[in-house]
C-alpha cells in the first residue's frame, strides 16, 4: 500500500480507487457513487466501477460483423495515427452501456454536442480512449478530494494494460505516473491471497514485493499536459460539468 498511490484495474468496466484505513463515507462519495469494500488485510478499498474498454469491444464487435476483422492491436494503431485530441464523449452515458452499433451511437454523440464526427476507424477509437482517459481524471481528481490526499501514482492493473496507447493518455490526462502490470492481477491477488492464508508468504506488503519482483512493471510519464489540460476543460463543457 502506498499512502500516494491509487489504481485502476482495467478491462471491459473499470474500477478505479485508493486503498484507505477506514471507510471514507461522506455525502459527497454517496451522491458520487463510491464504495468502500472490505479488503484482504484489514483495509478497505474505496472505489468506483466505471466503464472500460467495452466501447473498443463493441465497435470491433460492429465492425467484425460488417466483414471487416481487425483485432486490437490493428484498431489501436488506427487510433493513434489519427489526429489528437478532437472529440469526446461521455463514456458512461446510459447510451453506450447498452451492446450493439457502437461506433454509430458515438458519431450520434458528437454531432449532437457539436462536434467534429469521428468518422474512420481511428478516430472513433481515438474518440473512445482519450475520453476514458478524461473519464478517468474525473475520477481521480474526486478521490483526492475525498480523501484529502495527494496521490503521485497511479498503478492500472488487469487486461487493460496491454493497450499502451490508453495506458501513456492517461498518464497525460492525469499528469501523474502510470505504472501498468500484471496482466493478470485478478489470478496472481488470488494466488497470493491462499500463500499468506497458508504462511507460505509473511504478510500483504511481502506478497506485493512478489509481484514486484517476478513482473515486468513498464511506467509511463506525463507527455504534452498543457494540451491535454486545455482540452479537458473542454471535454467537461462538452458532457455537462
Amino acid at each position: 500500500k502506498e499512502k500516494g498511490a491509487a489504481f485502476i484495474s482495467s478491462g471491459t468496466w473499470s474500477l478505479i480507487g485508493m486503498e484507505v484505513e477506514e471507510p471514507l463515507i461522506t455525502k459527497e462519495s454517496e451522491q458520487l457513487n463510491f464504495t468502500n469494500e472490505g479488503g484482504f488485510s484489514g483495509n478497505f478499498r474505496f472505489l468506483k466501477n466505471i466503464t472500460g474498454l467495452w466501447l473498443i469491444q463493441e465497435c470491433r464487435r460492429y465492425w467484425k460483423s460488417k466483414g471487416e476483422d481487425y483485432d486490437y492491436e490493428q484498431i489501436t494503431a488506427f487510433a493513434e495515427d489519427s489526429p489528437p485530441l478532437v472529440s469526446f464523449i461521455n463514456t458512461d452515458e446510459a447510451e453506450f452501456i447498452k451492446p450493439g452499433n457502437m461506433p454509430i451511437k458515438i458519431q450520434k454523440f458528437c454531432e449532437k454536442s457539436g462536434q467534429k464526427v469521428p468518422e474512420t476507424k481511428g478516430e472513433i477509437t481515438r474518440c473512445i480512449l482519450e475520453s476514458l482517459a478524461m473519464k478517468y481524471k474525473d475520477e481521480f481528481t474526486n478521490l483526492e478530494r475525498i480523501s484529502k490526499r495527494h496521490i503521485d501514482t497511479l498503478h492500472i492493473v488487469g487486461g487493460g494494460t496491454k493497450n499502451l496507447l490508453l495506458n501513456q493518455f492517461t498518464a497525460n490526462s492525469l499528469n501523474r505516473t502510470v505504472i501498468t502490470g500484471p496482466v493478470e492481477a485478478t489470478a496472481v491477488g488470488n494466488i497470493l491471497g491462499q500463500l499468506i492464508a497458508l504462511d507460505e508468504i509473511d504478510s500483504v506488503d511481502s506478497a506485493r514485493e512478489v509481484v514486484r519482483n517476478s513482473f515486468a512493471l513498464e511506467q509511463y510519464q506525463p507527455e504534452k499536459t498543457d494540451k491535454w489540460e486545455t482540452a479537458y476543460m473542454r471535454y467537461r463543457r462538452i458532457i455537462g460539468l
